[in-house]
This record gives C-alpha cells, structure tokens and sequence, in this order.
C-alpha cells in the first residue's frame, strides 16, 4: 500500500511540472499556436532586425541579399550586393547596422540605402567577420567578432589572435576591445530597460550576462546559462530568446522557461516583428518562421 502512495505522489508530482511547463510556456506563446512558414526559399536566413513601424529586414547571406518582410506580410527584396551581411539591427535614426563580412565590416545602411563603413579593422588589423550586432539606448553599438572561413575571402587566416567583443561607442571612429576571452563569440542582444547585455559563446556553448555602465563600458561578466547561441533576442519581461536545435527561452535568473520547436535542422535567429511587436520573426537556415506571441518585443 505504501509503495503505491508513493507511485502515485511521484506521478502526481510528474502531472504538476507538466502543467508548469505549459503554462510556462502558454505565459509567453499564444495557446494552441505553432511556427506557421513564410517562406523556403533562401539558401541560409540570418539577421532579423526590425523598423520603428515593425518591418522586419533580414539576411541570404550566402545569396549576398537583404529582404524586407512588412507588417502587412508583404516579402519583397531590399538589397542586393549587401555585403554578405549578417546581424542586423536598427539604430535610433532608422539606419541599418549591418555585420558586412564580404570584407569584414560594419555598415551603416541609411534610408535611401546608402552604406557607410563605420569600422573595418581594430588597430590597422582586419576583423575576423563582425557577426552580430546590437545598438544601446544611448547609441554604443556592440558587436561580436568570431573567425568563420568564408569561402569569398582570399586571405586564408585571421590577421587577430583574439575573437572578440566590441564596441563603437557613440560618435566615436575606433571600435574598442571589451572582451577577448571566448572561444567563438556570436548572438548579442540587450535588455535596454535593464542595462544589461548578453553576449553568447557558441563555440563554449555558454551565454554571458554583463551590466551596461553610464559610459558604455560593462562590467565583469557572469554565466547567464549553460547554453551557447546563433542570434538571439529579449521581450519587455526581460526573457532572453536563443536558437540552434529549435528556441529556448530563459528568464532573467537563467531559468528555462519555455522550448520552442521549429521544424528545420536549426534556427539561427529571430526578433519580435509587428506593429506591436507582437509576433516572433524566425529565420532557420533555408526557411523563414512567424509564431503569435503573448509577449512583446522593444519598439
């Protein structure tokens, strides 16, 4: 009798962190909802960045374009020769910062599509290839800087014996080194309302978490999770959103939240699309995801 009390308490135990999940989950996806496709056309979808009307810009990288997905769900090309561009974000001035590793840059791409090199090497030497970018409130742009070969680049390895964390603050004309201790630092996103930057290590499959100073510069980072990430993103709640095998979701303390499958080998970023910010932009390789939310992203 008393083993079957206990069979039953683990079972009920079971039941309750079911229902847990779930309504962890449902307190931040649309019950009922799935990833719905959008399109299956690119060769390698990345860096979703989205306008001050909820437009959404992303990359084909191997493809050399940026396409633009409006909020009327209207998908049209926005770029050509784009500079093998890859993260993407929008300033406050409605620029686009483009990780351009064609040549190792970074891009300013402004209204009328014009393309300004805000920084190309780091004291005369060549970026390994700006991969993700994020821009604060106040206008410092960070960025990370791993080495990928790409098979478009004549020189054969890196001019750095570092990858690493960046930033161009405000005005400034020289990028500075942040951090230089990861094996291959890639996803970067900020929770601008907290003054916090998260910055994933994919190759140590770590993401770190650093406290924004009035300067710009961070503080000593800590681990966030034990998990690295292509591209990410961050909602108003402060729950920051990674990719690779699907999309798992942690809260500000580093708790799994939420597990988001995506019917492709792997998701490589995402950002909150829409007027209101109310649907989850996916990119995933060759194809390109919408999923409703009961969160909200920054406007």
């Amino acid at each position: 009798m008393k083993t079957s009390w206990k069979k039953l308490a683990v079972l009920l135990f079971s039941m309750i962190q079911i229902g847990e999940s779930y309504c962890q989950v449902s307190s931040i996806v649309k019950d009922g909802v799935k990833p719905i496709l959008i399109a299956r056309s690119f060769s390698f979808s990345e860096g979703p960045a989205v306008d001050k009307k909820g437009n959404v810009f992303f990359t084909d990288q191997p493809n050399n374009k940026i396409w633009k997905y409006d909020i009327k769900g209207n998908l049209s090309l926005f770029m050509d020769s784009a500079g093998r561009s890859n993260g993407m974000f929008f300033d406050s001035k409605g620029n686009l910062l483009a990780c351009a590793d064609e040549n190792n840059q970074l891009w300013s791409i402004g209204k009328n599509k014009q393309k300004v090199v805000l920084s190309d090497n780091i004291n005369g030497k060549l970026y390994n290839g700006p991969n993700d970018v994020w821009v604060s409130a106040a206008g410092h742009v960070y960025f990370t800087d791993p080495y990928y070969k790409r098979s478009y680049w004549t020189r054969t390895q890196t001019a750095l014996s570092v990858s690493g964390l960046y930033v161009l603050y405000k005005g400034a004309s020289e990028a500075v080194l942040l951090d230089s201790n990861f094996v291959r630092p890639n996803g970067i996103i900020g929770f601008p309302t907290g003054n916090i930057l998260y910055v994933a290590d994919i190759g140590d499959n770590k993401t770190y978490k650093y406290t924004i100073l009035s300067d710009g510069s961070l503080s000593e980072r800590t681990l966030f999770v034990n998990k690295g990430s292509d591209g990410m993103t961050i909602d108003t709640k402060g729950n920051v959103y990674t990719t690779g095998k699907d999309i798992v979701v942690f809260d500000r303390t580093g708790q799994q939240i939420a597990h988001i499958p995506v019917p492709e080998p792997k998701t490589t970023n995402l950002s909150f699309y829409g007027r209101k910010r109310e649907k989850l932009f996916i990119t995933a390789g060759k194809g390109v995801y919408l999923l409703d939310m009961q969160v909200r992203g920054f406007k």
